[in-house]
């Protein structure tokens, strides 16, 4: 059982204890001691508060999969400040957006994307300005400078003060800012770290984006138990295989769609994954076909996990236990959950219904949003909007979603910002989006168009090209287009419906 919170401001302190010259950070080009990792974290934390930003103010970073970007975490948390990561995938609007709704003072981000950030309406206008990292030569301070800074006297902020805010779309409209407090997100790391069974031996390569709650807490559960990670810039194999074989992991955690790929990678062999005790994914339901593929190749089973951005992880298989195929897992300690009917009551075993969890990990709110806040809450509870079953024995099989929400290779997609995107082109009259089941990736997006039939009629690709420059990365892969677009009774877009035109079974 979970004794307690891990310190967000002393996170550091049993790799240090152990032995503060050991490598605690690495990746194809650096190397960290715990020491090291520390000094720089102070350095930075100082380094931002003598920019003029106060305790409790956020700190927007918009940066790739370095080791960097744990730096800037944990020296927010010594600092005070809020840190509040960005999709690195993320575009001029989606940018505003989330610098609107966090009220960022400072914007960190890699050089290379300075030219996203000119069409920002607000990174030019940010109080402190932006930091840039990869030895930039914008007019800011850069990040490499920051970790030049002296350090200087940092108090521990209070459990109740605001540690980060992570972006996650919800079933409608825009993603709202999923608030984590030092207490909570001191909950989930502590949560993880015993779930996980992390110790001192452990090294952990995460091979999913720092910036997304799922790679964050599982990196920051591993250093708080003085585990070393291993921090991969891309997720493929051409990143971790190296990775595998020259630094012999104990963990690898992954999205089953960037797991599936490295299974098929021509390159991948038995012998790279010898060391590893534990291959944990989750972001999305483990395909049948990845758990024959993953275990024909590497000898042991996929230990499926599921978690929310409001409460970290909450279920998967004790490492020294029973794995389930098909099953997320029991719920970790630390974390109660149940099964209800629509109406509320608790469902039988091996009845669908929706999941409901209750942790002192859980979020503190969404961020400037009490009603949404409100909404996601019965009684303490969270309601996840996810459809769950649970065997006889606890373990949990995940059903699909309440939401409406897209999972592409882990990332959250709204269907109404695509289809607001493809209404703008003049030929298109109606759209209807949704997620089409895919081994790989999770789901694809597909768009249902009408067309005015007075319009000259964009081909299918050049639709796709028009809402890429609107969306990026969520994109439709496909358009289908209908004679008659289907509507429900209040003459909404009937998604249930495309659904089934989608997949019959």
């Amino acid at each position: 059982m979970v004794g307690g919170p891990a310190s967000l401001f002393d996170l550091l302190h049993r790799g240090l204890e152990t032995d503060p010259d050991a490598p605690a950070v690495m990746s194809v080009d650096t190397q960290w001691t715990w020491r090291e990792l520390n000094d720089r974290s102070e350095r930075v934390a100082a380094g931002l508060l003598g920019l003029g930003l106060q305790p409790g103010e956020r700190v927007a970073s918009l940066m790739p999969n370095r080791p960097a970007l744990i730096v800037f975490y944990l020296a927010c948390f010594k600092a005070g400040l809020v840190a509040t990561p960005l999709n690195y995938r993320y575009m001029a609007p989606e940018i505003d957006h989330a610098l609107t709704v966090s009220q960022a003072r400072a914007l960190v981000h890699h050089a290379e994307r300075e030219e996203d950030l000119g069409a920002s309406e607000l990174a030019g206008r940010l109080a402190v300005g932006r930091i840039t990292y990869g030895n930039g030569d914008g007019p800011g301070p850069t990040f490499e400078a920051l970790a030049e800074s002296e350090p200087s006297g940092l108090a521990p902020p209070a459990g109740e003060a605001p540690a980060a805010i992570f972006f996650t779309s919800g079933s409608t409209g825009p993603p709202k800012g999923v608030t984590h407090s030092h207490e909570s997100m001191g909950w989930m790391f502590a949560n993880a770290a015993g779930a996980l069974e992390f110790g001192v031996d452990d090294l952990l390569l995460a091979g999913s984006s720092l910036s997304h709650i799922g790679a964050c807490y599982v990196t920051f559960a591993a250093l708080s138990a003085g585990a070393s990670t291993i921090v991969a810039r891309t997720f493929d194999g051409d990143e971790l295989l190296p990775l595998l074989r020259d630094h012999r992991p104990t963990v690898l955690s992954m999205l089953p769609s960037a797991l599936f790929a490295l299974t098929r990678d021509h390159g991948a062999r038995h012998d790279d994954f010898r060391s590893l005790r534990l291959c944990r994914a989750a972001g999305d339901k483990v395909a049948a076909e990845l758990e024959r593929e993953f275990t024909a190749l590497s000898g042991f089973a996929i230990d499926e996990a599921y978690g929310t951005t409001e409460m970290g992880l909450m279920a998967v298989s004790p490492p020294s236990g029973e794995i389930k195929i098909g099953s997320v897992g029991p719920p970790i300690p630390g974390v109660r959950l149940a099964i209800r009917t629509d109406a509320g009551a608790d469902c039988a075993s091996g009845d669908e219904g929706r999941l409901w969890a209750s942790s002192p990990a859980a979020m503190v709110g969404y961020w400037d949003n009490p009603q949404a806040t409100d909404e996601a809450f019965s009684d303490g509870w969270l309601d996840t909007g996810d459809v769950m079953r649970a065997d006889e024995t606890g373990y949990l099989y995940f059903c699909g979603r309440k939401k409406q929400i897209i999972v592409h290779d882990g990332s959250n997609i709204c269907p109404q910002e695509i289809e607001a995107a493809l209404l703008e082109h003049p030929a298109v009259t109606a759209v209807g989006v949704v997620g089409i089941h895919d081994e790989v990736h999770g789901e694809n997006v597909r768009a249902y168009v009408t067309f005015d039939p007075d319009a000259d009629r964009p081909n299918a690709q050049d639709l796709i090209q028009f809402a890429r420059r609107e969306v990026g990365y969520k994109a439709p892969e496909e358009i289908v287009v209908l004679d008659e677009f289907p509507l429900t009774a209040t003459g909404k877009v009937d998604r249930a419906l495309l659904k089934r035109m989608a997949d019959p079974a």
